[in-house]
């Protein structure tokens, strides 16, 4: 069944800029490090907090477990991301963060001896069903890598390559269709002459814009980013974190970082994983400000991680 297209640009996010943040109150007889400089995460609007209680969540899972042969990677998650809201998920490294990520979109099936057992779902779908269409599935839930991965082809065809898998073929459609995901990438601007070129040629923060701009020419539902931006410089990185604030208007994403402060700039909501396990999904101003749980404190004023 062909899906309806997306022809408006995504409006950019408003509201007024947040309170600082504040430290949170240590043990008594524990010195309590300096927090970190954090800035404080953007005030939801009042739709999204409406959204986020009225919609089916556009993912979640309930109770995953995932093993790598004798490895426990995810113990019992559960987890809701609401529709058109970006949830960062933060902790160190080893802590089942891109297991979680790359379980959405069945990645973790290309791992040899990978088994999970819960519920994880996209919207309606049941992503763990045996008879569930992957590929449909990966059309759905778009992923963009830590590091650009554009195909050695022109910027044209990276974009196109897709469309073209899904069986479009008239040219002025092509031509439109990758035009309109360029442009929505922020990127158009700076390739429209260079759409014949290889895309090798490009910045690395442009690179890492064409492959979010071919994510989106397949009209994914929701965006997978697993540390989009780690690779690349302070500029470049400004300009995903742009984008990714404004991808929220239409899409639903879920975004891995090591990066504290990335987290509280570009998402509504903020988990923190240790150990394979959710210690805690909130607020991201809440997060971070006033945390629940005495270890999710503990790694974000720098105590370990």
């Amino acid at each position: 069944m062909s899906r309806p297209r997306r022809l408006h640009p995504a409006a950019p996010p408003g509201g007024p800029p947040a309170p600082p943040v504040t430290s949170a109150s240590a043990a008594p007889d524990t010195p309590a490090p300096a927090r970190p400089v954090v800035p404080a995460a953007r005030p939801e609007s009042a739709p999204t907090l409406a959204r986020a209680a009225d919609e089916t969540p556009a993912l979640a899972t309930h109770d995953l477990r995932l093993v790598y042969g004798a490895h426990v990677a995810l113990k019992g998650v559960t987890l809701a991301a609401p529709p058109r809201t970006v949830t960062a998920i933060i902790g160190p490294s080893g802590c089942g963060k891109s297991s979680l990520l790359r379980s959405f979109n069945r990645m973790n099936d290309l791992v040899p001896g990978a088994r999970a057992t819960g519920r994880v779902r996209v919207g309606d779908l049941e992503v763990l069903d045996p008879r569930t269409d992957v590929v449909e599935l990966r059309r759905r839930v778009g992923m963009v890598f830590q590091r650009p991965n554009p195909f050695p082809k022109t910027v044209f065809e990276n974009v196109a390559f897709g469309l073209r898998m899904l069986g479009l073929k008239a040219a002025t459609e092509l031509e439109w269709r990758v035009e309109d995901s360029l442009r929505r990438a922020a990127l158009w601007n700076e390739v429209r002459d260079r759409l014949h070129e290889s895309a090798l040629r490009l910045s690395g923060g442009q690179q890492q814009r064409l492959c979010i701009a071919r994510c989106l020419a397949v009209e994914p539902d929701v965006i997978l980013m697993d540390e989009p931006a780690s690779a690349l410089d302070p500029s470049a990185t400004a300009r995903v974190e742009e984008l990714v604030i404004e991808l929220k208007a239409r899409y639903t994403l879920l975004v891995v970082t090591h990066n504290m402060q990335q987290a509280a700039r570009i998402s509504d909501r903020t988990a923190f994983m240790l150990d394979g396990e959710l210690v805690e999904l909130d607020d991201t101003r809440r997060l971070f400000t006033s945390p629940r749980h005495r270890l999710t404190e503990d790694y974000i004023t720098g105590r370990f991680g």
